[in-house]
């Protein structure tokens, strides 16, 4: 079981002077799961190398027991610093590619043209696709084969706009990922804000926020074993 999973390499949150990146436990808990249950992990970024950790997500506040594991381990650390770039993985390599989120996807991984190529192939081959709150920004132009939204119809979810307002990034994200995915043709679904909400519909596998990150990735490997 070969799994892929994709982080962003944009560090700026817009204009505001703010930093972003990837959230460390929306990585850290996929991470995790899929290597607990046997999978062979590959990381990529659109530039390769160390991706940016959002800072906001190193609070006391955000720790998590993977979190805190990620500390303390080397090999996954040095795995981190050394993503490959998106433009040397192909699709047939893998059995599933997973979207950790961070504000930092929005910016470099929507209209990224390796990312869409990728989830183009992993969607004709049937294989699972998933992401996690601002990770659903790598869905939004996403097409099949036949240049058609892959999200229409399906049921998903993301970072809600209740929950953008909530952090004061309303006014700063290029987008909104909820109309976004619903502009697309997807039908969008969310529980209350921050709670742990996750959707299989098929092989599309999304979560609503950082809380949802364990749920998600367990989804995801439910989807691999389908």
């Amino acid at each position: 079981m070969k799994i892929l999973m994709i982080l962003t390499s944009h560090a700026d949150f817009g204009a505001s002077g703010r930093k972003t990146g990837f959230w460390m436990e929306e990585f850290a808990a996929p991470y995790y799961r899929f290597a607990e249950a046997g999978a062979e992990i590959t990381l990529a970024s659109p530039a390769g190398g160390q991706p940016p950790v959002d800072p906001a997500s190193l609070g006391a506040d955000f720790q998590s027991d993977d979190t805190r594991r990620f500390e303390k381990d080397e090999e996954a650390q040095t795995l981190l610093a050394n993503t490959s770039k998106l433009t040397d993985v192909q699709a047939s390599d893998f059995d599933a590619v997973f979207y950790p989120g961070g504000h930092g996807p929005l910016y470099d991984l929507t209209d990224n043209v390796a990312s869409l190529a990728l989830l183009t192939e992993f969607h004709t081959a049937a294989k699972p696709i998933g992401a996690v709150c601002h990770g659903v920004a790598a869905l939004v132009k996403a097409t099949t084969k036949n240049n058609e939204p892959i999200v229409a119809g399906l049921e998903l979810t993301g970072f809600t706009d209740s929950e953008e307002a909530a952090v004061g990034a309303t006014d700063l994200v290029p987008y909104s990922v909820e109309q976004g995915l619903q502009k697309a043709g997807g039908i969008f679904r969310s529980a209350d804000d921050w709670a742990d909400f996750a959707i299989r519909d098929g092989v599309l596998v999304t979560g609503q926020n950082p809380g949802s990150s364990d749920s998600t990735a367990r989804l995801l490997l439910e989807a691999l074993e389908g």
